[in-house]
This record gives structure tokens, C-alpha cells and sequence, in this order.
């Protein structure tokens, strides 16, 4: 026992270390726990392949046909999982390249070293911050006072115009930016306090909080509620109609995010979680999930791999005047997002790691003449294949050995593909395909794997574990409109890059908080109470 735990501690010991020459936060290693099991891009289980990469809906539906696979035993999975076909090859996805036109194009199995140019920035934050300095300030480099101030005008507006219209509510009047704040403080509250109402404040339920519900009568808040506006009236004009209403906010917050904080040279494209706090849906049952209404807008997040800093943000809506809204083709529209999240870095040689939907050899190839380097996983379900090699996509009929790769390169581009109970298959020119490098699991020990095959897992892996964390501010009030839902989410992630710039400050040296203590002391300070001190 005690040699098993050695062994543990020792395999631990050397991925903190090759976590550290990743750039990768020692993070990883606490509040989220240490294994990287449930990241399905690191994942060696055998229904994890980049070609089984799928939603939640798609899982479900093939979670029996896995299970029984497994009885039946590892032997018959063949070399391909369940993505690529029976275990023979074929034809190879919508623009893939047959062996003669793929070496047409330039594409050899005679590798060369790839190196990419040193970054262009110091990451951190781009301002000092004082020992002194409280949760409130930071949350106000993000949400600063004109900006709260702006609110006020804008709801007072409002109410001025809908009393107008249908008549003058006597319970109203004009709301000043001390009841704003607090008003920000009340609706944050559910997401420290996990509760699904704000209106369980002012109840006698278990999700009453009397010490905070005395800043403000309910009655006063549900009308600060109903008027409530960030854009009171539709401009003339505009790049997008259909979050006319929230769209200043917006380029305000991605300002600040930019202003206030340099990512490192490792950075994710991917869509976060935001629906809901991950235990609050394992509790749920199907019925109640069933119940809640589907967003109707896309959020996706250029993050920063090394803290969890979210640097930028893209939303679109699902349907009506946006302008993504109509791009059918997923890898199109996904194409044009990860080209607005990445509109900023270009000439700073930074490395982008993308998802299957992303992931394509014209994008990577227009990105490179921006001196933005990728790094991407493929899956021929998912993935614009356009251009690259068929036999490369398609799983040959003898069986492969478990850490088992081959590469193709066409200039500095490589097009990898790794198996591990599954194939994996990567695009990348941010990592030379003639280093290796290996993957440290617990229970199996090293599996040998290309650099960049290592290095997607290991920052993927950091970014999956760092949902649990950012979910600790998920606001949990659930407004009918669209703008406000996409509003609070923003708030959520202007908490959470918050509390990354506390962490990262002097003022953390002072005061450890945790996350959780963080979001109570925002609360507080937002409500103005005497009593600013987190409970233990």
C-alpha cells in the first residue's frame, strides 16, 4: 500500500512538473482535484476518440451501446472507437484529399522541426493594485461607477417612458446608483448563496437572507427588477440589432478585460459552461431539466491557459437579426467566431488550442499569417476536413498499440493522429511533431504521445477544471429576456476575472480569500454593509 502510494505521489510529482514546462497553473492541482479523467479530449477511455467528441444529447444515446462494447471487451473496438467506421478504411469526410492529391499538395511523412517565435507580452495583470485594495475595486475595473451610473439613467428613462405609456406607477420613483449597486449586490447574492430566486432573500424559506434583506424592501427591489435597463430605447442603427440592448455593455467589459490583464502565450477557444452550476444538475431531475427554458444565444470565451482569465468574449444569438444567425454551416460560423475572439492578438505569436468545430486547416493556415499559431483537435464528424489527407482521417484495418502515432506535415502545418483506446487526431503548427512527449495518468502510468498531443491535454484539461471553479459565481437568477440573461452571465465572468486579479494582486497576501469568501465580500461591499467580513 505504502509503495502504491509512493508511486502516486511520484507520477503526481512529474505532471506538476511537466504541467510547470507547459505553462500551466500548479492550479490545476487544488481546488478541482487531480486527476483529468472526465476531459474527453484527455480522457483513455475508449469512447473518448476526437471522432466520438460529442454533446450531452449524443452521449446519452450512445451510453447503453458503449457499456454493452465494454462487456464484450476492449478487443472488438477495433482501431477507430466509434467515429471513423468499422476498423477499415474508406472514404474520408466532405473535402478530404485522396494519397495522390494529398502529396500533390505538399503533404509528407518526411517530418522537420517546427519552432515557434518567442511571445510578445508579459501576461499578468497590466496595472498594480494596492494591498489595500477590496473586492469592490476590483469588480469595478470591470463595472466601474460611470458605468453603474449609466444604469441608473438609462432605467429611470425607461420607467419615465413606459409610465407614459400605460399609465404612472405610484410605488415608483427614480432610482439613484447607491440602490443600483445594491440592487447588483441582491442579484449576485444567488450565486454565492445558490439560490434560484432572488425573491428567497426577503421569504422565511431556507434560502431567506434576513441579514442582507433589510438594505431593501422587496417591493422596492421588484420595482428597480421591472425597470431595470442597460440600453433604455433602440438605436437607429447598429452592427447588432438583436443585442442592441446590451451591446454597450458588452464593449465595455471587453475594454476592461483587455485594459486590465495580458494573457499568456497559451490561450483556449471554447464555449464555457454557463447554463448552470455543475451539482446543481446532477441533482436535477430530467423533469426539471426539461422545464428550464433553452438559451437562445451562444456564448464563446477566448481564455487564458495559465490563470482562467477570460480575455474576450463573443455572443451571438441563436435566431433573429444577428448576423452569425444565419450562417448554417456550423464550422463556418465557428470559423468566424474564433476570427473575432482572435482579432486582437495577431503578431504576438501566441498558441490557440481549439475544439473539433474549429479546428481546420484554412483557419490555422490564415491564423499563421497573423503569426497566431494553433493547435486544434480533428474530428471528421465535426471538423471542416477540407484539404487534408483521407488516410490520415480513416482508421486502418490493423489494430493500433495504445500510444501509437502517426504525423504528415505540409510546411510547418502537422496533422497528427494518436491512439489511446480511440483515435485522437490534432492539427497543429504551435508544436514540432518530431518532439514527444507523454501523458501521466494515475491508475496507467505514461503514454507516450506527440508534444502537442501532451500539450492540448494538459491546458484542455486545466480549462475543464476550471469550469468548477468559474461556476462558483454563476448568478442563478433567471430572467424571461434574453439581453438580461446574456447580462448576468457577463457579470458572472467580471466576478470571476475579479477574483483571478485579486488572487494575482498584493491585497491577497493580505487577506486569503477563497472564492467563495470573495463572492460574499462583493456582496457586502455592493450593499454597503458595516459588517464587510466573510463568514468562515
Amino acid at each position: 500500500m505504502a509503495e502504491c502510494g509512493r508511486k502516486a505521489l511520484s507520477l503526481l510529482e512529474a505532471a506538476r512538473s511537466r504541467y510547470e514546462s507547459l505553462q500551466i497553473s500548479d492550479d490545476v492541482f487544488g481546488e478541482s482535484g487531480d486527476d483529468s479523467s472526465d476531459n474527453p479530449f484527455y480522457s483513455t477511455s475508449g469512447d473518448s476518440d476526437s471522432d466520438n467528441y460529442m454533446g450531452e444529447e449524443e452521449q446519452q444515446q450512445q451510453q447503453h451501446h458503449h457499456k454493452r462494447g465494454d462487456k464484450e471487451g476492449s478487443g472488438h473496438r477495433g482501431g477507430c472507437g466509434g467515429g471513423g467506421g468499422s476498423g477499415s478504411s474508406g472514404a474520408g469526410p466532405p473535402g478530404s484529399l485522396s494519397r495522390s492529391q494529398a502529396e500533390e499538395e505538399g503533404w509528407t511523412e518526411t517530418l522537420q522541426d517546427v519552432t515557434v517565435p518567442p511571445f510578445k507580452e508579459t501576461y499578468g495583470p497590466a496595472q498594480k493594485m494596492l494591498a489595500t485594495a477590496t473586492a469592490l475595486d476590483f469588480f469595478q475595473l470591470f463595472v466601474p461607477d460611470n458605468c453603474i451610473q449609466n444604469m441608473v439613467t438609462q432605467t429611470n428613462m425607461y420607467a419615465k417612458k413606459f409610465q407614459e405609456r400605460f399609465g404612472s406607477d405610484e410605488g415608483w420613483r427614480p432610482v439613484t446608483a447607491q440602490e443600483m449597486k445594491a440592487f447588483l449586490g441582491f442579484v449576485t447574492s444567488t450565486s454565492v448563496h445558490r439560490c434560484e430566486s432572488v425573491l428567497s432573500i426577503w421569504s422565511s424559506g431556507f434560502f431567506s437572507n434576513r441579514s442582507i434583506a433589510l438594505k431593501m424592501s422587496q417591493a422596492r427591489f421588484e420595482k428597480i427588477l421591472k425597470y431595470f435597463h442597460i440600453v433604455a430605447f433602440r438605436p437607429s442603427q447598429g452592427s447588432n440589432q438583436g443585442l442592441y440592448k446590451i451591446q454597450p455593455f458588452l464593449d465595455l467589459l471587453q475594454q476592461s478585460f483587455s485594459c486590465t490583464f495580458r494573457p499568456s502565450q497559451t490561450q483556449v477557444l471554447h464555449e464555457p459552461l454557463i447554463d448552470e452550476d455543475p451539482v446543481f444538475i446532477t441533482t436535477c431531475t430530467e423533469r426539471e431539466l426539461r422545464k428550464r427554458k433553452k438559451r437562445k444565444f451562444s456564448l464563446w470565451v477566448r481564455q487564458c491557459t495559465s490563470t482562467g482569465f477570460i480575455c474576450q468574449i463573443s455572443v451571438h444569438l441563436k435566431e433573429g437579426t444577428d448576423g452569425l444567425a444565419t450562417l448554417k454551416n456550423k464550422p463556418q460560423l465557428h470559423s468566424l467566431v474564433a476570427k473575432q475572439l482572435c482579432q486582437n492578438i495577431s503578431g504576438k505569436n501566441p498558441i490557440i488550442f481549439t475544439g473539433p468545430s474549429i479546428t481546420s486547416l484554412s483557419l490555422f493556415t490564415e491564423f499563421s499569417k497573423q503569426d497566431i499559431y494553433c493547435c486544434g483537435l480533428l474530428s471528421t464528424r465535426k471538423s471542416d476536413c477540407t484539404g487534408l489527407p483521407q488516410n490520415m482521417l480513416v482508421c486502418s484495418s490493423t489494430p493500433a498499440q495504445r500510444g501509437q502515432s502517426r504525423v504528415m506535415m505540409k510546411g510547418s502545418m502537422s496533422l497528427i493522429s494518436w491512439y489511446n483506446k480511440g483515435h485522437f487526431r490534432f492539427l497543429t503548427n504551435g508544436y514540432s511533431p518530431t518532439k514527444q512527449g507523454i501523458i501521466i495518468k494515475r491508475k496507467s502510468g505514461e503514454i507516450a504521445c506527440p508534444l502537442a498531443v501532451e500539450a492540448f491535454a494538459a491546458h484542455l484539461s486545466y480549462i475543464c477544471k476550471y469550469d468548477d471553479k468559474y461556476s462558483k459565481y454563476f448568478i442563478f437568477h433567471k430572467p424571461n429576456k434574453t439581453w438580461q440573461q446574456v447580462f448576468w452571465l457577463s457579470i458572472s465572468i467580471a466576478i470571476n476575472n475579479a477574483y483571478i486579479l485579486y488572487k494575482m494582486s498584493d491585497a491577497y497576501t493580505v487577506k486569503r480569500y477563497s472564492r467563495a469568501q470573495f463572492g460574499e465580500r462583493l456582496v457586502k461591499e455592493l450593499l454597503d454593509l458595516d459588517d464587510c467580513s466573510p463568514t468562515q
